[in-house]
């Protein structure tokens, strides 16, 4: 696999097995992105089923940080609320935050995972550090202005691959 090609392709963060995906993977310390990931761009909100999941995750022994190119008070303010450590001004997809976040956690490569919804921040980042990555269809189409384009070719680059835990009519709509 290429440094453009995610390990695996989600529709929600929900749909990552925790036993299966992660542990059963040896996957024990999960870095999340947070804006489109874990948090609705529209609304700010983390849904329902995304906080049960860090949850659960955490409560099957997965250990949980935040890895975000955010730098506003607001991400450390979620940090806190989900009881979270939190590596912001990351500056994905350089190394430095993967590592950091890495050296934060006690964790390896080989057994960490980062799980965001950008390939050219999330995927190619743990790529360069030798982790697996996961890449999650964003929560929702509203982004960043300067993130149109990008996206545009991301969806090009990952064709007709359909995200798992996704019906085939909503990733047709996604794509277009």
């Amino acid at each position: 696999m290429g440094p453009f090609s995610p390990d695996r392709y989600f529709s929600r963060v929900s749909r990552i097995d925790v036993d299966r995906d992660l542990l059963g993977r040896g996957l024990r310390f999960v870095f999340l992105d947070i804006d489109n990931t874990i948090r609705r761009r529209d609304n700010r909100e983390v849904p329902i089923d995304v906080r049960a999941w860090i949850g659960r995750a955490r409560e099957k022994g997965a250990v949980v940080c935040l890895l975000s190119n955010n730098c506003h008070a607001d991400v450390y303010d979620l940090a806190d609320e989900l009881g979270l450590p939190i590596v912001a001004k990351a500056m994905k997809p350089l190394a430095f935050g993967f590592l950091r976040a890495m050296r934060m956690c006690g964790a390896s490569a080989s057994k960490s995972v980062m799980v965001g919804d950008q390939i050219c921040t999330d995927v190619v980042g743990a790529k360069l550090v030798g982790m697996k990555s996961y890449l999650i269809a964003p929560l929702v189409e509203q982004d960043l202005p300067h993130m149109a384009a990008l996206r545009r070719a991301e969806r090009k680059m990952m064709g007709d691959r359909i995200p798992e835990g996704a019906s085939t009519s909503v990733s047709a709509q996604a794509r277009e």
